[in-house]
């Protein structure tokens, strides 16, 4: 069975889904094999490669405004991460390294050496881990508008406010949360955002069914979110071992978020950091801000 999910070949976007604009007819999307389970993994075009990690709250269907402009001339790699959007819902295995790994084995399934690498939110976790254990698969990293567990800052963020969602989970929280998703990501659009009109009822309603779906809440919470203690303790570890990332880094906040303090987080992980702010924009840059950030991302991309 897994085999036959892995060889199936999928349209980009799910039909019964489609109020958030699909990916160009170049993408073609399927299912691959990782550690217990599958990876829905959407990739278009030729040329270098670059790999789109999104996190809580959305799907790899964040990055369609950049992938529509990097397909033209570049191999493009959007996967949902573990337990998220329509990937599979193992048990376990949440922990960042472990599906940094699962990367590695997608991007090996490919025969795609190395990546320009791009994140937000939990797919910056999933990103260090990957860059710091694999530094000589990521060229470069963009990175967005959320810290890294166990480095910089991290140890405050856990006492922020805005993050007590970091432990909000267990069966009585997904009974409370089941049929009310989209009640959920209306608290993180609205007060993430500069402005929550940016993120538009399609928007909402569209990821609302995708987190409604069997396991999706479980899996965000018990598995992605409960992680995190073990995500600090790794990427200590990966830094005792290796020391700052060497790539060109650039770090992005939008200005009612992180802002310029992206580019001092980084610096805690890496020497080469450069810093950009997306203005009138709160932590979803992508759907807050998207001309933006596409022009300073693939002005980056483009450098020597």
């Amino acid at each position: 069975m897994i085999g036959l999910m892995a060889a199936m070949t999928l349209p980009a976007m799910s039909p019964a889904l489609a109020e958030v604009k699909p990916f160009p007819s170049s993408f073609h999307a399927q299912q691959m094999v990782v550690s217990d389970g599958t990876q829905y993994v959407r990739i278009g075009g030729k040329g270098p490669a670059v790999l789109l990690l999104h996190g809580f709250g959305d799907t790899g269907d964040m990055w369609e405004p950049l992938a529509k402009v990097l397909v033209k001339d570049h191999t493009v790699i959007v996967p949902d991460l573990r337990g998220m959007g329509l990937s599979s819902h193992p048990s376990a295995g949440y922990e960042k390294v472990n599906q940094a790994r699962d990367l590695v084995g997608i991007l090996d399934q490919l025969k795609i050496q190395s990546v320009v690498l791009v994140t937000h939110d939990i797919g910056n976790m999933v990103g260090y881990a990957l860059a710091a254990g694999y530094p000589g698969r990521v060229t470069k990293w963009i990175v967005m508008d959320a810290p890294l567990p166990g480095l910089g800052t991290w140890d405050k963020q856990l006492v922020n406010p805005k993050t007590w969602h970091f432990n909000f989970r267990g069966p009585d929280v997904e009974r409370l949360v089941a049929g009310r998703e989209r009640i959920l990501l209306d608290r993180f659009y609205n007060d993430l955002s500069a402005d929550p009109s940016r993120i538009d009822e399609q928007t909402r309603n569209h990821y609302a069914a995708l987190y409604a779906r069997k396991g999706a809440i479980h899996d965000a919470f018990s598995g992605q979110f409960a992680a995190f203690a073990q995500d600090a303790e790794d990427n200590k570890q990966l830094f005792a071992r290796n020391g700052k990332l060497g790539m060109p880094v650039l770090a992005i906040g939008g200005d009612h978020s992180y802002g310029a303090g992206m580019a001092d987080e980084l610096g805690f992980a890496a020497t080469n950091v450069q810093g950009a702010v997306i203005t009138n924009s709160g932590h979803w840059i992508m759907e807050e801000q998207p001309q933006q950030a596409v022009d300073i991302i693939t002005g980056f991309i483009s450098k020597p």
